[in-house]
């Protein structure tokens, strides 16, 4: 069961480093810049070879687009990817008190 959920999830790392580039459209030593700087962070193998989920090579993309459509610069790309992170954390949270709350509408319904 737990393949299905990370399938689902697109958090199974599969891509190698040269596959990911490909993929979104950059060179590896690009991924590999992202990576010190702090914007993604790969999976490793046992050996040590970095690998790319189907969620990384999302917002691989996501950053891609920033910064070439958008004209943004990755300091910028940074504060927008903490900033959607914190808006998906409250965003969930929110959802969590939402049904704790109706919860007790309905048990004092009862």
């Amino acid at each position: 069961m737990p393949e299905q959920e990370d399938e689902y999830t697109g958090s199974e790392p599969r891509y190698v480093i040269s596959v990911a580039a490909r993929m979104v459209g950059v060179q590896s030593h690009t991924l590999r810049y992202y990576e010190k700087i702090g914007i993604i962070e790969p999976q490793r193998s046992q050996g040590k070879i970095r690998l790319y989920s189907e969620r990384d090579i999302a917002l691989l993309r996501r950053v891609k687009s920033l910064l070439d459509d958008l004209g943004i610069n990755l300091a910028g790309v940074e504060v927008i990817l903490r900033l959607s992170s914190h808006v998906s954390e409250l965003q969930r949270r929110l959802v969590e008190a939402e049904a704790e709350l109706e919860k007790y509408r309905e048990r004092d319904q009862i």
